[in-house]
């Protein structure tokens, strides 16, 4: 089939409820946001009871604590266990559900927004799965996922035009990030300006209900409290010094990072590879595990440590490459799974990692502090969303004030480094490069052609 880009309209959006169609498509974002946070609440709830079995604890945040005390037997079996079940789960989609991908991307540029629904939903359920027992992803993809399935089926359901189902997708995608993190205003932020590509005005109150409502709903299971606990650091002129310094470096980690998934998804296995592949992967990252616990996980304890305190110079020096190395080789792998909270502690560890030689010229500084500018400016420059990052930091860390001017300085630096050497986010990393030109064209205002 041939893949159709479109350009962006937003003409077809009802501005007001006065307008044509207008109760419609707001009961579309309605249903959307209630679907997506039942969704993000029932996906956590399997994260939970599959963590708490594996590992012995149900909160995601006391895993790398949890994978510290458990015999290396444990390590090498629940990691084998799912490297065998992504590979198993993995055939079998492709085997009995061929087809359209379940990528967010692609569906909403190229295919008005139809998502393949049993085979998206049944990968979000294997991701969390596979997140749960230990995967290096994030476990926001599963209920970005489902949430953007759910905005589809509310299109269909209410019979709305392509462009609306389109919006619909990427404010489910946004709404089931936002009731996992509780970031409502961050993940209607993240629906527009990095799954739809359009940060209009226009857009934003449908994107801001839809968040809303699904945070609300899925707040009978998920706290509606900051993901992060962080200190109110003092900041001085040297950190905004730091702030400055860094950025480029950072956004040079992103460029690397973003490439390192293009490459990855580019040689995800096919045929009787797809087994075997993530048997061998997770089985190696197990074993790296026994001695480096961080590993395992989305990520977020990782980030966690190093707002908080620092690591051991060496500890934080092996894990600046390898943590998001084993990231890189999950995707190969096949396996799949967010890249939201990976992209934060890589960003994280390269933050605490130049604050090092930083602390002996001034050492009045916090590792803690360079940490958290350091996840930021990762955040923006892979997913190319400069505002919806600094709003989900806000919310992740329930800080909207002190760390908000350097970070800015971190941010626009990181993500112009970024953009002038790669034009792809994280996000357009798996699109092919025709069907990555024609988005391209379409975002910078241009006229093009379909990709064939």
């Amino acid at each position: 089939m041939t893949a159709e880009a479109h350009d962006v309209d937003d003409a077809d959006i009802p501005a007001t409820l006065a307008d044509p169609g207008a109760l419609r498509f707001w009961g579309a974002v309605l249903l959307t946001g209630v679907a997506a946070g039942i969704g993000a609440a029932l996906l956590t709830a399997l994260l939970m009871a599959v963590q708490r079995l594996a590992w012995g604890v149900p909160d995601p945040a006391a895993l790398t604590d949890a994978v510290r005390a458990a015999s290396p037997l444990r390590h090498v079996l629940l990691l084998l266990g799912a490297g065998l079940l992504t590979g198993v789960g993995k055939w079998l989609l492709a085997r009995f559900l061929p087809g359209e991908g379940d990528d967010i991307t692609q569906a909403i540029w190229f295919r008005a927004g139809r998502l393949p629904t049993i085979k998206a939903l049944l990968s979000s359920v294997l991701s969390i799965v596979i997140v749960a027992m230990g995967a290096a992803l994030g476990r926001e993809g599963a209920p970005k996922h489902a949430g953007a399935v759910f905005g589809d089926l509310a299109a269909s359901l209410r019979k709305l035009s392509d462009e609306q189902r389109r919006l619909l997708v990427a404010i489910g995608a946004g709404a089931g990030m936002a009731a996992v993190y509780s970031v409502p205003l961050g993940g209607a932020l993240f629906a527009l300006e990095v799954v739809r590509g359009q940060l209009a005005l226009r857009l934003l109150l449908p994107a801001l209900a839809g968040t809303a409502v699904a945070t609300g709903v899925a707040a009978f299971l998920i706290p509606n409290a900051p993901l992060y606990s962080v200190p109110i650091y003092h900041v001085g002129f040297a950190d905004f010094a730091f702030a400055a310094l860094a950025a480029p470096i950072v956004g040079l980690w992103a460029v690397a990072f973003i490439r390192l998934i293009a490459w990855a998804d580019r040689h995800r296995p096919s045929g009787w590879r797809r087994i075997l592949a993530p048997v061998l992967v997770f089985l190696a990252i197990g074993l790296l595990s026994i001695p480096f616990p961080e590993l395992l996980g989305n990520g977020q304890n990782v980030a966690q440590d190093l707002f908080r305190a620092p690591l051991a110079p060496l500890a934080l020096l092996i894990l600046l490459p390898l943590r998001p190395l084993c990231t890189v080789v999950s995707v190969a792998s096949g396996a799949p799974g967010g890249l939201f909270t990976p992209s934060l502690s890589a960003g994280a560890l390269m933050g605490a990692a130049l604050g090092l030689p930083w602390l002996h010229f001034f050492p009045q500084g916090e590792i803690g502090l360079y940490a958290l500018l350091g996840a930021g400016a990762m955040l923006a420059a892979t997913t190319r969303g400069p505002v919806s990052s600094l709003v989900m930091m806000m919310e992740l860390t329930g800080h909207a004030r002190f760390f908000v001017l350097p970070m800015l300085f971190a941010i626009v630096i990181a993500t112009l480094t970024a953009r002038a050497l790669e034009p792809r986010s994280i996000y357009e990393a798996p699109l092919p490069d025709d069907h990555f030109a024609a988005r391209l064209r379409t975002r910078n205002g241009c006229p093009r052609t379909a990709p064939h």
